[in-house]
């Protein structure tokens, strides 16, 4: 279980059930893809907490997650830049659209269950969100790629959808059982410029999230189970199956400053030791960098990429935050993209770090 001595093996044992269910997915995915083409990506916070397939009840490998501190990004940093624009490019090369989900996050139930990476300030969440969204439109204009800014309310897993002028609001648990024709007004009212590709192919998403909002308030899930308790520092890419709620802050390798992000995260980390949230004896740092070709240089370069990641964050947590050092397992490896399979490089147990 989670937050135990064995985290590791928690930990592999998820990866290997998400890269079973992702095989076992790969028809249900054809057939959705026929009918719903676009390309869709959600770029997000580190917090674990959230993980659209589930809150959207989508098959995984759908939604390209992109994840950083506050899900702060900026289409001037280089390496962000360069991976944006390949996967535009892939989807313009295939006649698709791109829709990009600009995220924020906050729960309505407390302030402190929400974005530690804004000091749970939610205006300046979505101020950053907006910016970053008329920086897609600025570079990609309107049409083919189309970003939509989007809260995510962590204690219902709802979706808040912001219209075009950023203002008209939509909180999605506010939405009972509707018909089709009235969530494509619901749709159409908030982007009324949006090409009817998208919306039909944004449809599913809204449903699901609708259905999942039903079924969180059946549950009547504990407030608690909202609440930071993430046991996992994770930094690189390849993270989409780590989605058990409460379990990692992300940090992806997209900022300049990822010295800065990684130790903040770290910060984080040792806070929910501190205030007794998690287990010290279960605590990873875990790495992982992605490929998609075994036979090439790319998978062995994933290899030095994972490791090369994995002495970058130790040697920060060393220096910033070495109180956390002690707790530390650390699990480095390569995620295949194809397969969503984790491979182990390097496993450290926390007696011998």
């Amino acid at each position: 279980m989670p937050g135990t001595a064995h985290g590791i093996d928690y930990l592999l044992d998820l990866n290997a059930k998400h890269a079973k269910a992702f095989k076992d997915l790969a028809t249900e995915r054809r057939r959705y893809r026929g009918e719903h083409p676009t390309e869709i990506a959600a770029l997000k916070c580190m917090d674990g907490r959230l993980h659209l397939p589930v809150m959207t009840q989508t098959a995984l490998g759908i939604i390209q997650p992109f994840r950083n501190l506050g899900g702060k990004f900026d289409l001037g940093w280089p390496f962000f830049q360069n991976i944006i624009d390949q996967w535009v490019q892939y989807a313009i090369s295939r006649g698709r659209h791109c829709l990009v989900f600009v995220t924020y996050h906050y729960a309505r139930g407390d302030v402190h269950r929400g974005c530690r990476g804004f000091n749970y300030d939610e205006k300046a969440a979505k101020d950053a969100a907006v910016k970053l969204k008329n920086q897609f439109i600025s570079v990609y204009g309107k049409g083919g790629v189309v970003p939509v800014v989007c809260g995510i309310e962590t204690d219902l897993d709802a979706l808040v959808l912001h219209g075009e002028d950023d203002d008209t609001v939509i909180d999605l648990a506010n939405i009972k059982h509707s018909s089709q024709i009235e969530l494509e007004e619901l749709l159409y009212s908030l982007y009324p410029t949006m090409p009817n590709r998208i919306v039909n192919d944004m449809m599913p998403l809204v449903r699901g999230n609708i259905r999942h909002i039903a079924e969180i308030r059946a549950t009547n899930r504990p407030a608690a189970d909202a609440e930071h308790k993430e046991w996992v520092l994770g930094v690189g890419r390849g993270f989409d199956w780590l989605h058990a709620i409460n379990t990692a802050f992300i940090v992806g390798p997209f900022d300049p400053n990822l010295s800065v992000t990684i130790e903040t995260a770290a910060k984080l980390l040792k806070g929910n030791i501190d205030e007794g949230r998690v287990d010290p004896k279960g605590v990873v740092l875990l790495t992982s960098a992605v490929y998609r070709d075994e036979a090439g240089p790319e998978y062995l370069l994933a290899k030095e990429k994972g490791l090369f990641l994995s002495n970058f964050a130790l040697n920060i947590i060393k220096e910033k935050v070495p109180d956390l050092y002690p707790h530390l397992q650390i699990l480095t490896g390569c995620t295949d993209m194809d397969t969503r399979k984790f491979e182990v490089i390097e496993r450290v147990e926390a007696s011998t770090v």
